[in-house]
């Protein structure tokens, strides 16, 4: 019997790796059978930055400091108050939120827990601030705000005694388009060029100016007042008029555009004003063509804080402007009132209807802010660049002018050069025989 050698099958061998590639690994049969195939496939990590432990210590932490802030004010010390119950209750629950959070994390971790939960805290109280001041003011005037007449009609057939049906606040919606309007335009051209001058012609006249303006920003609304006052109806003459409230409104406003002004243009990338320079454009086409486009929506921010400033202020109006409850169209002649005037009128009388007319006036001049804003945004608020339609449209207009021109120019035949006539070459010896 002769016995024949068995060998072992042939396992197939891996293909070779791509060339220049890098070597690649081939796991034997067994490790490639114990591979999983479970469909689902790697589970994936949660990326979330809050945990369930830390929603508990926040809830946890806030039912302890309420619960020993109303056992501290009712049966322990003799506190009372809604303030200082939610002042302690507060300062209560930092320290047992920092207590439950360093049983688990470290000294760096509790204290950015700490912070975050306070800055947080103070969001949400302006938020509620906010939210406090208008809902007041719509609750108290909504006995003003569903007449018609209150927006259609002045205050001259109407007196403290008359109900809401009577008379109106149309006088000081006038009055204070008319003087914002006259504000900004004097502000607006003076704060933008002030602030180009600040950046694009340095030195130290530009340090001095820009040191003025910072000190400007924290002048009190009466100065500006009382400054327009002796200036413009004492020395020059002018009267009380909405011209002299534009005025000093302009003086509240222009230092506030300036700062804001400089500060965004401070951010236009210098790379940009380099490569206009290096085109050979002037300093004031680099300012106009892409300084300015380049931060017109941190611009247009600028003229709305600015706006914002000047539009609310009751001091210097009051000073300079006069009251009167009749319609005064005329802002150069006579005195002439505005909505922040009107409200401090109306509030200060012991009528309820004046009352009443006192927050509705408040509440259509926060809808006036707003219509403002949101008018200022739809101008100013499209991106580095971007092109309005009519511009867009001058633009592809431009380009088949040019390409037109451009193929009118492909047909026309070049002219043929013109030969010049060659200078005839006068020999050497020639040259020598003509040198005396």
């Amino acid at each position: 019997m002769t016995l024949v050698p068995t060998t072992p099958p042939q396992q197939a061998l891996p293909p070779p790796p791509p060339a220049g590639g890098p070597p690649r690994t081939v796991l034997p049969a067994v490790a490639r059978a114990s591979r999983p195939t479970d469909p689902v496939g790697e589970q994936r990590r949660s990326t979330a930055a809050g945990r369930a432990t830390d929603t508990y210590a926040l809830v946890g932490s806030g039912a302890a400091a309420v619960s020993l802030t109303a056992l501290l004010f009712g049966w322990l010390l003799p506190f009372n108050g809604a303030v200082g119950f939610v002042c302690v209750a507060y300062v209560l629950f930092l320290a047992l939120y920092a207590l439950l959070v360093s049983l688990d994390e470290d000294r760096p971790t509790v204290v950015d827990r700490v912070a975050g939960v306070v800055v947080r805290t103070m969001g949400l109280i302006m938020v509620v601030a906010l939210a406090f001041v208008v809902v007041y003011t719509l609750w108290e005037g909504r006995k003003a705000l569903p007449h018609l007449n209150f927006f259609t009609e002045d205050m001259t057939l109407a007196g403290p005694l008359d109900p809401l049906s009577a008379g109106g606040i149309l006088h000081a919606i006038v009055g204070t388009l008319e003087q914002i309007t006259i504000a900004l335009a004097l502000t607006v051209p003076a704060g933008l060029v002030c602030a180009v001058f600040l950046n694009e012609v340095p030195g130290r006249f530009a340090r001095f100016v820009r040191t003025i303006v910072e000190a400007m920003t924290a002048l009190p609304s009466i100065v500006a007042g009382l400054f327009i006052y002796a200036t413009a109806i004492l020395a020059l003459g002018i009267g009380k008029s909405g011209f002299a409230a534009a005025l000093a409104l302009a003086v509240m406003m222009l230092p506030i555009i300036i700062r804001a002004a400089d500060v965004v243009i401070r951010l236009v990338p210098g790379s940009l004003r380099e490569a206009s320079y290096a085109l050979g454009t002037s300093r004031w086409r680099t300012a106009w063509h892409v300084v300015l486009p380049t931060a017109r929506s941190g611009l247009t921010t600028a003229v709305i804080l600015g706006t914002a400033r000047g539009v609310g202020e009751t001091s210097p109006v009051l000073l300079t402007a006069g009251f009167t409850a009749e319609m005064n169209a005329d802002a150069f002649g006579g005195p002439q009132v505005s909505l922040p005037l009107a409200t401090f009128e109306f509030v200060k009388s012991p009528e309820p209807a004046m009352i009443a007319r006192g927050f509705g006036t408040a509440a259509t001049l926060m809808a006036l802010v707003l219509l403002l804003f949101i008018l200022a945004r739809v101008i100013g608020g499209r991106a580095p660049g971007q092109l309005t339609r009519r511009q867009t449209h001058r633009r592809v207009v431009a380009s088949h002018r040019d390409a037109e021109r451009f193929a009118a120019r492909s047909r026309t035949p070049d002219p043929a050069p013109t030969p010049t006539r060659a200078t005839p070459s006068v020999p050497a010896a020639e040259s020598d025989r003509s040198t005396p």
